[in-house]
């Protein structure tokens, strides 16, 4: 399937333009990381505490600050969820020290100052494991049952557990709704001791700030290590220019990207980490791809400049470029806009990323390849810009 035949847009006579507009981006986001927002790390990489909140009705965002702070929690964040009717709340809350004890004890303290006033001593039901409410059924015994105890009462708990977590998104309205789960009697006798709460804890995330630190140090190096391996190839497979241009070009992805992270203030997590190594393959494909085309062209157009030849290649994989770019970019923007907060940072990595990534296939690596060749003097019907194959020439 082909869009495009036969186009003859002149790209590189628009390079300065898009030269102009990366340097505006790069330096935009280098200013960013450098005065204002710097590299807003997540918890992933600072260390501390992510508690997934869901409500049973779109959360009062003020009135849970006020909360937490007069529970003495200082230096948390909160961002809620704005889909319609999906009442999340995600609570990140800071915490330096090096225990994991200490840093369970965040999340406790953040579940106690949702539950507010002390309601006699009962327990929550929405916010009560598995295995806590097995313990319980068992020793209240409200069937009085024989040697079958443990192993009816361990299924009627999975059965009220899964139907708040699965079938109504991690919230009970009220106990009454457990109904569907389990008997009379072990409703009743949920109600002498339990409450619900007006929220669920759905996931909690905790992490060190030693192991976040760790993290920090891969998650560059993974990247680095990523850029090399590629140089490496494209010297091995073209020539070092071509591994140097398209490296170049990655780089300059990778960098207005978490630019763009900084001038909006979103936080980098590990999934966002992975959505850039995502982008760093998928950039150096396409420009794989263009890279291609040029050195076949220029066996078979020799007489043609270098300027012609890359023009023309563009061209010649420009149906190939917009049909596989459109096609991911509609997909991770549904996933942007529909993916909700958890997966926020991934998907608008990925958005940022396809836009920049394959707009620097064509006017930054290409470029890139075209002023070294002339910056050395050479022209297509000169010294071969590419050899098809190392320790192989191309014949005239």
């Amino acid at each position: 399937m082909e869009l495009f035949r036969n186009t003859n847009i002149d790209f590189l006579s628009k390079k300065w333009f898009f030269l102009a507009l990366s340097l505006i981006f790069s330096v935009a986001g280098l200013a960013s990381m450098l005065f204002w927002h710097h590299i807003p790390l997540g918890i992933d990489f600072r260390g501390g505490t992510v508690v997934d909140v869901k409500f049973t009705s779109a959360p009062n965002v003020d009135a849970i600050r006020a909360e937490l702070d007069r529970a003495g929690l200082k230096n948390f964040t909160l961002q809620a969820d704005t889909r319609s009717g999906s009442n999340e709340l995600l609570i990140k809350l800071d915490i330096r020290e090096t225990s994991e004890q200490a840093l369970d004890q965040g999340k406790e303290s953040i579940v106690k100052a949702l539950q507010g006033v002390d309601p006699g001593g009962k327990a929550d039901l929405n916010n009560t494991g598995y295995t806590t409410l097995a313990d319980y059924l068992l020793k209240a015994d409200p069937l009085h049952l024989g040697t079958d105890a443990p192993a009816q009462y361990g299924k009627y708990a999975r059965a009220i557990v899964d139907l708040r977590d699965k079938t109504l998104g991690g919230v009970l309205g009220s106990i009454n709704d457990a109904s569907a789960a389990a008997p009379a009697p072990v409703i009743a006798a949920l109600q002498q001791d339990f409450y619900t709460s007006n929220f669920g804890v759905r996931n909690v995330d905790i992490v060190g700030p030693q192991v976040g630190a760790q993290l920090r140090q891969q998650a560059i190096l993974a990247t680095l290590y990523s850029l090399a391996g590629m140089l490496v190839y494209l010297w091995f497979r073209f020539e070092l220019i071509y591994g140097v241009a398209a490296v170049v070009a990655c780089f300059h992805d990778t960098l207005i990207t978490v630019g763009a992270f900084s001038l909006l203030n979103q936080e980098i997590s590990l999934t966002v980490i992975a959505a850039i190594l995502t982008l760093v393959g998928y950039s150096m494909n396409d420009t794989i791809v263009v890279f291609d085309r040029i050195r076949e062209n220029i066996k078979l157009q020799r007489k043609d400049s270098l300027t012609e030849i890359v023009n023309k290649s563009i061209n010649q994989t420009l149906s190939r470029t917009v049909l596989t770019s459109g096609l991911t970019f509609l997909t991770v923007l549904a996933l942007f806009v529909f993916g909700g907060e958890v997966l926020h940072g991934f998907s608008l990595a990925l958005v940022i990323g396809i836009i920049i990534g394959t707009y620097s296939s064509i006017f930054i690596a290409a470029p890139m390849l075209v002023a070294y060749q002339q910056w050395r003097g050479q022209t297509a019907s000169g010294a071969p810009a590419a050899t098809p194959v190392r320790g192989k020439s191309a014949k005239a």
